[in-house]
Formats: C-alpha cells, structure tokens, sequence
C-alpha cells in the first residue's frame, strides 16, 4: 500500500482500536484469563466519559497498557489507576492505593499508610530525624497529610506535608490546577485529598522506599503520557523524560492502514472538564 493512501485511510477509533487481532493478542498475554474483563472495564470508562471520548485513541491505548503491564485495574471503585483526559491526549494516572498494591507486591512492607491529618494530631516533627510527635485532635479540619512505612528489615519512615506545602506542591508541578483559579475543574480541585495523600505516599517510597521495577514505573509514568520511548509531562512544563522499563504495546507498523501513533504533547487546554 502506498504511503498516499495510508495517509488518506482515517485513523482507527478506540473501539477499532481494540479489536485489532495484534492489541487482543497482547493484552491476553499481559493479562491472561482477565484479559476480557479488563477490556470490558475498559470500553466501559471510555463510553462513560464523554472527555476522555476526544482523547487521542493511541494514548487512551498506551495508558490502559501501562495498566495491564502493572496489573492494576482501572475500575474507579478500586482506586489503583486512571486514565485522566488532558486535552486532546490521555494521561496514566496512579491512585494511592496503586501505589500501596505494588509496594506490597515486593514483600518487602510491613506497614503502609496515607492519611489526613486533622488539627492537633501532629504536635511536632523531629527536624533531625523526622520523627513525628502525636498529639490529640481538637477539631475537623485537615491541616496536613501524612505517609508511613515500614519495612520487613525494620526500617521504618514517615513524611508529613501541611496543607499549604501540599498546596505549594500542586501549584509547582500543575499547570491545570494553576490555572483552575475558581478551584472547581481540575483533579486537583475536585480530588485534592486523595491527590494529597498520594503525594505524601509517592514522595515517601521515592526517597526512602525499596522499588520494584514494576514500583518504579508506576512512578515514574504518573501523570504523564505514554509514548514506547519516553513519559511526556504534559501538566508539568511538557518535561520529557525516557522510559528504561517499559512494555511494548504493539508495533503498528505491521499495520500499514493505519498512521504512525503521534503522542507528541498537545496545546494546553485549561478548560472545564480537562483533566490535570
């Protein structure tokens, strides 16, 4: 086929997408028996979400094999992962209790948590050793959040964050919820705790933690495009950085019908119901 008529064959749509032979067959040997449920949770959060529905179809695919590779289910109920519409291009996103699922997968956690912090909880936090001193709620305000772990060696860490350092953290590394100004549209805005909490935990097994490769991928991909080479960090300054462990999804170009998959970072597009 000449390269006249691909480029006049239009682009697949994601429904298309996944009935391809080659992304059936990959998906089964990622996933084996779940395959079938995984996809059907798939097209269901696709069909449901009529943002995600102008997504890219590629990178809706690229971010749900990212999932499939890290065995964490996209069901909402669950919380272990996402796929965040961002513009016209789809977004992997890990929830924190993801993160937990794949820590204790090492088998190397004992213990770990991520919490709110009400007012009064936290007395102190040992400067030297970050300890934190408890003290006794005194009211229902949440004025921080908080990560613990400990490990099967012993080895025991926590980190603390106060709402404003949170705050500070979300305005540093996302441009949608800079953008949000009236706080009512981006995931930030709408899932602040949850996003708080994941923080919190993300920071924690990043600096102190014991990573799996599996660990390391999920988080080093959140929030990012996925592209076979690289993770694109559209909300964050479109920063591009280079996957060393990554899953092939498949090679198109056994299927010449179709164009090459561009996951190039689009325009930034603040607009109500665009994800961050």
């Amino acid at each position: 086929m000449s390269n006249d008529l691909m480029k006049n064959k239009p682009r697949p749509t994601f429904q298309q997408l996944l009935e391809m032979d080659a992304v059936k067959k990959r998906f089964a040997e990622i996933l084996d028996k779940n395959a079938g449920g995984f996809i059907q949770s798939l097209l269901t959060i696709y069909n449901s979400n009529e943002t995600l529905r102008k997504c890219d179809p590629y990178s809706i695919l690229a971010a749900a094999g990212l999932a499939a590779t890290l065995n964490l289910s996209l069901a909402p109920s669950l919380g272990h992962a996402y796929i965040i519409p961002y513009g016209n291009k789809a977004q992997f996103q890990i929830g924190w209790k993801g993160l937990v699922q794949l820590a204790h997968r090492t088998g190397k956690y004992v213990t770990l948590n991520s919490s709110v912090v009400y007012e009064g909880q936290i007395r102190e936090v040992d400067f030297v050793t970050g300890a934190i001193i408890k003290g006794e709620k005194i009211s229902d305000e949440i004025v921080g959040y908080v990560a613990y772990m400990e490990l099967s060696n012993g080895f025991h860490k926590s980190l603390y964050m106060t709402k404003a350092e949170v705050e500070e953290h979300a305005q540093k590394f996302s441009q949608t919820y800079q953008a949000d100004k009236q706080r009512k549209w981006s995931t930030w805005a709408k899932f602040f705790d949850s996003m708080a909490k994941k923080t919190v935990l993300k920071l924690l097994l990043s600096r102190w933690g014991i990573l799996s490769a599996d660990l390391a991928t999920a988080i080093q991909a959140d929030q990012a495009l996925v592209d076979k080479t690289s993770y694109t960090y559209v909300d964050n300054d479109g920063k591009t950085v280079t996957r060393e462990n990554f899953i092939d999804m498949e090679d198109y170009s056994s299927e010449p019908q179709f164009d090459a998959v561009n996951l190039e970072t689009g325009e930034v597009l603040p607009e109500e119901n665009s994800e961050g």
